[in-house]
């Protein structure tokens, strides 16, 4: 259920063509110019904007831990989810 609805009009950007969003829109998400979004397309020809998890606060040896354990442990892993 939608909280609140916005429309914006398609425009020409450049070459391209383009839709401004809101400052309304932008303080929904917590994200400012610059930052990342993405864009999640639905089967039912919807569209999602969401602000991606920041992973700032993990460690940089924790990840690559990770990385070498789904490196070194992929086929087991996936044999351990069928079961």
């Amino acid at each position: 259920m939608a909280v609140s609805e916005v429309e914006r009009k398609i425009t020409k950007i450049g070459n391209s063509v383009g839709v401004t969003i809101p400052q309304e829109v932008l303080n929904h998400l917590k994200v400012k110019q610059g930052d990342d979004v993405k864009f999640i397309l639905e089967n039912d020809g919807s569209v999602s904007i969401k602000r991606p998890v920041n992973m700032d606060f993990l460690d940089q040896e924790f990840l690559e831990g990770l990385e070498d354990l789904f490196e070194n442990y992929d086929d087991t892993l996936r044999n351990l989810s069928d079961r």
